[in-house]
């Protein structure tokens, strides 16, 4: 931030004020919050808005529900009319794919639709594919998205059954590696193999297209099992408070 920045940023660096928003404080800030996994990123925001009594909160960023890590919560108005700033900024992922099993939503919150052995994928076929998903890309978002179409969340249309063409869209990986393949068992007979990633992307880049992307390029399939957001730009998971710092006595 610079120095003309009027934005306060709350985080373990920067204790939040309590009462929030009293005549000594600021009424206005981001905060960065540590989500757990379980919760819905306006689950986040409600708690938020709860523990600071504050009305106007909003985010910069959705999570998915199974994913953990940063969350920018923006309270009060003059924070959440900057929320473009922050969602422009670059992301960092880690976590794991699972090869050899695919789910409609691409992740592990729907059952496993098929199974592939993938035991025979090489560390030269994960390089070459790796490889495939640097640099600017054309993606297809998961059908089980917030994405809007025709006026209405894909994800609602996912859950009903319908069948959507869903558009591409321009994303941007800036840096992707494996960091751990393992063999984890197998099921009715067919490997199954977990690899352990860190991506930094753009803005708009679904993490769980990659898994879904990755698995199809290998010919196995794969689908998301664990997902933590590391950083958005200069501001760290590590800089960030915990859900429970805004639970208050009802």
């Amino acid at each position: 931030m610079t120095e003309k920045d009027p934005l306060a940023i709350y985080g373990t660096e920067n204790a939040l004020p309590r009462p929030f928003g009293n005549p000594e404080s600021p009424a206005s800030g981001a905060v960065l919050v540590d989500k757990p996994g379980g919760i819905t990123s306006f689950g986040v925001v409600k708690k938020v808005r709860w523990g600071l009594r504050v009305k106007k909160v909003g985010h910069a960023g959705t999570l998915d529900p199974m994913a953990t890590g940063l969350l920018i919560v923006l309270v009060g108005r003059d924070a959440t009319r900057q929320q473009d700033r922050f969602m422009g900024l670059p992301k960092v992922y880690t976590g794991t794919i699972r090869l050899g099993q695919t789910t409609a939503s691409f992740d592990a919150e729907t059952p496993v639709e098929e199974s592939v052995d993938a035991s025979g994928v090489t560390p030269e076929a994960l390089e070459a594919v790796r490889e495939q998903f640097v640099g600017d890309l054309t993606q297809v978002p998961p059908i089980y998205s917030a994405i809007k179409k025709d006026g209405e969340r894909l994800y609602k249309k996912a859950r009903r059954g319908e069948t959507v063409d869903v558009p591409p869209r321009h994303v941007s990986v800036y840096d992707l590696a494996w960091t751990d393949v393992r063999a984890s068992g197998a099921e009715d007979g067919l490997g199954i193999v977990d690899v352990d990633f860190r991506v930094e992307s753009s803005k708009g880049f679904y993490v769980r297209s990659l898994a879904n992307d990755v698995g199809a390029a290998l010919g196995v399939g794969g689908h998301l099992t664990a997902l933590r957001r590391e950083s958005i730009g200069p501001f760290q998971v590590s800089e960030a408070l915990p859900l429970a710092a805004f639970e208050r006595d009802a």
